[in-house]
């Protein structure tokens, strides 16, 4: 095959996002302190995009290297699991915020644990059903006109994954809009309690409210444009749709890193331990004690 300067585009950002992810991925599963449900649901949002990054890298290498109809469907079943479960995992975090600000009082509970367990299990159970049903034969190889802009999918299966898609997004924008309301709500409290003038309370709601619009416009700024495409698309377009829509759609997963981990103080902390080479002495590895659970 002629090499597509596409392909190569979506191999190169696999490579950096899975880079970037298994920094994530290491720094959560091998320190201790890390076993908090924030922590876990990051990890499986880490995970989500590791393997998509795997999953970019192997589909370049198998279609210029071990063209195989098999070994097609597995790879983008991979990638159907991974993006899907990088999806909802950022559902579940959206989740797990509101809930620590509306339940405040008794978010650190074991309930919160078993919560948090049960989110990551009906993520990962959805995610892998969705990447199965081409490999379980729902699929066009056999019936080119019922294909979609994403070869092998079939266009039923696509327009179910976009409808989830807008599902969850809509889901999110409803939760962030009570998030800040809450935010809102709190910064006003403090201020009438601590006597702080109003100027304070406004600046503490704008960069709460920018933080969560950079947040939520990053995730839409990435998925929606490639959501629209599914649905709205055809097997007939040219491929130069689906590779411009898709793009943006891997970059969410090189941003999540940032946004989530990289940006945590605690994570912070433990990778500059690890630059500096102090990370066996100051930070103990993971452990088998019950205390890790």
């Amino acid at each position: 095959l002629a090499l597509n300067p596409w392909d190569v585009v979506l191999c190169v950002s696999g490579t950096i996002i899975s880079c970037e992810n298994a920094v994530v991925v290491v720094v959560i599963f091998y320190t201790p302190a890390f076993r908090a449900p924030m922590f876990l649901l990051i990890g499986s949002l880490a995970t989500a995009d590791l393997l998509a990054g795997l999953g970019l890298i192997l589909h370049f290498a198998f279609v210029y290297f071990v063209p195989s109809e098999a070994v097609s469907l597995l790879t983008v079943g991979l990638l159907v699991t991974s993006f899907t479960a990088s999806v909802c995992s950022l559902l579940t975090i959206t989740i797990d915020r509101y809930l620590s600000l509306y339940n405040a009082l008794t978010y650190y509970s074991e309930r919160t644990v078993t919560r948090t367990y049960i989110m990551l299990i009906l993520t990962w159970r959805a995610s892998i059903c969705y990447g199965l049903l081409p490999v379980m034969g729902w699929n066009c190889l056999k019936e080119p006109p019922a294909c979609s802009v994403v070869r092998p999918l079939t266009k039923s299966h696509l327009i179910i994954l976009s409808a989830s898609f807008f599902a969850e997004f809509a889901a999110m924008l409803q939760l962030y809009v009570q998030i800040c309301r809450i935010v809102c709500r709190h910064a006003h409290q403090i201020a009438v309690q601590r006597h702080f003038p109003a100027s304070s309370q406004d600046v503490t709601t704008r960069k709460g409210t920018a933080t969560l619009a950079v947040i939520l416009g990053t995730f839409a700024s990435c998925w929606l444009p490639f959501a629209v495409y599914c649905l709205l698309g055809d097997y007939t377009y040219p491929a130069l749709y689906t590779y411009a829509t898709l793009l943006p759609a891997t970059y969410n997963s090189m941003i999540n890193p940032v946004i989530y981990a990289f940006r945590n103080q605690e994570i912070q902390k433990v990778l500059w331990a690890v630059c500096c080479g102090c990370f066996s002495s100051s930070l103990p590895f993971r452990s088998r004690s019950p205390s890790d659970v």
